[in-house]
């Protein structure tokens, strides 16, 4: 009981104190599942980042899940994901009373810019982690470096698509 109450708050905090979605979280999540608790490795951290991208829905909702059900099978995993939820749906309830006028003042306006750079360095942080934890294979390699590319080409060209592709 005492660990399922640890792992609701732990992502409660997680959910709270992390600005710009799941990839912003990644790094608080390695330092709070690794580093401060010893939940997961490194190795099932990578595994779990890769798995919780490669499903439909935010990142940081489905590391909460896949971590939650590790530690407490289904009401962790339930637990998990409410704790991580509860912040951001309080924090966007609040802010949808007040948004026109919240974001009329200078200073928030002034926040939220400095969020955004704040948000790219964290997740360039923890991309930088798991580059250096990666294991280097010739395979992992090309597929690091053709994303890159892919990556570089549609930002420069500002190409545009949508991940559901219609035919009609």
């Amino acid at each position: 009981m005492r660990r399922m109450l640890d792992l609701f708050l732990t992502m409660l905090k997680i959910g709270l104190f992390t600005f710009g979605g799941g990839f912003a979280m990644i790094a608080l999540l390695e330092g709070e599942l690794i580093g401060k608790k010893g939940w997961i490795t490194n190795e099932e951290f990578i595994d779990m980042v890769v798995i919780a991208e490669s499903t439909p829905g935010p990142i940081a909702i489905n590391a909460a899940t896949y971590v939650g059900y590790r530690l407490g099978k289904l009401p962790g995993a339930l637990l998990a994901t409410l704790g991580i939820c509860i912040p951001s749906f309080v924090i966007i309830y609040i802010i949808s009373l007040f948004f026109n006028a919240f974001l009329a003042i200078a200073w928030v306006a002034a926040a939220f810019r400095g969020i955004q750079i704040c948000v790219i360095l964290l997740i360039l942080s923890a991309g930088f982690k798991m580059l250096k934890k990666m294991r280097k294979t010739a395979f992992s390699i090309t597929i690091l470096v053709l994303t890159f590319l892919a990556m570089l080409v549609f930002g420069l060209f500002a190409v545009s698509f949508s991940s559901i592709f219609s035919f009609s």
